[in-house]
């Protein structure tokens, strides 16, 4: 049995404090190297079509990329907002071909560990915040975010700064999470709700349904808003994948780091199958004029 060590600790006490900035504190203690990772330098949950076998784990990650980098506009200027490890953004010079490529993340950590990844994709690493976007007006033609937008302290404030940064015809892609049923009926679902949002750095304004986020872009001013629910190509076959993970990896953990994990990947599976949980493909155009 591994014992906790003092670097777990620390990670246990950073979490139940939090602090002013709950998402760094989060992805700071994940660290460079989870051991849950889908994949190397990966912590996205991916857009499967197996059921979530360790093969597939490598494509399903990069397929979630994929598929938002090809809404963006090719060659020009693309903003990352919350790249994490930096793998993602190999994917986006892979598909995009952009001129410029910045990656902005909260979490100085992370760029630090995404350092070879980026140079890499030839990005340029931005420590800043998604709600005050450190980018000149009218400046870049598409935005992506993969699993991030749930972390932000606003999604309205988000998609003013994004509709602020795009230039006229630019196009946002991201991925996020939606609450689609926000009151608990049962005590499961209660504890699984606020233990969630504990774990996460989140609060009860960061919940949102499908139908709040399109409307909160529409109201930004977006146009051409498109919302798609895949969490049967994500929650299933990831929610299993990270049960293998902890089956293969978990022994070299500490049991409390275990018995969490164990305990998340049942609540997330009650909240998706509850219909309380969904994963959602998000796109929206800046139009030529705003009125």
């Amino acid at each position: 049995m591994t014992a906790l060590t003092r670097a777990n600790v620390r990670h246990i006490g950073a979490l139940l404090r939090q602090g002013r900035n709950p998402a760094a504190t989060v992805y700071d203690s994940i660290g460079s190297n989870f051991f849950l990772e889908p994949a190397p330098g990966w912590l996205n949950l991916g857009l499967w079509e197996g059921p979530g076998d360790t093969s597939e784990a490598p494509h399903a990650v990069r397929r979630l990329v994929e598929t938002l980098a090809r809404e963006l506009p090719h060659g020009g200027a693309v903003l990352d907002v919350g790249n994490g490890l930096g793998a993602q953004d190999l994917v986006i010079a892979e598909v995009v071909r952009p001129q410029n490529l910045v990656a902005l993340n909260i979490t100085e950590s992370q760029l630090r560990a995404g350092r070879a990844r980026l140079e890499a994709a030839g990005a340029h690493a931005v420590l800043g915040d998604a709600v005050r976007i450190p980018v000149q007006g009218a400046s870049v033609d598409g935005v992506i975010s993969i699993e991030a937008a749930f972390h932000f302290p606003s999604r309205a404030r988000f998609f003013s700064e994004t509709l602020r940064v795009l230039r006229p015809g630019g196009v946002l892609a991201f991925s996020d999470v939606a609450s689609e049923r926000i009151v608990p009926r049962t005590p499961g679902e209660l504890m699984a709700g606020l233990s969630n949002l504990r774990i996460w750095g989140m609060g009860r304004d960061h919940l949102a349904t499908s139908a709040q986020i399109r409307d909160a872009m529409v109201v930004a001013g977006f146009t051409d808003v498109g919302v798609q629910k895949v969490g049967a190509r994500v929650f299933p076959p990831a929610i299993r994948l990270f049960r293998k993970q902890l089956e293969t990896r978990g022994g070299e953990q500490p049991i409390l780091y275990r018995l969490a994990a164990r305990l998340l990947l049942r609540q997330w599976d009650l909240l998706y199958r509850r219909g309380m949980m969904e994963y959602l493909l998000v796109r929206g155009r800046r139009p030529a004029s705003l009125t």
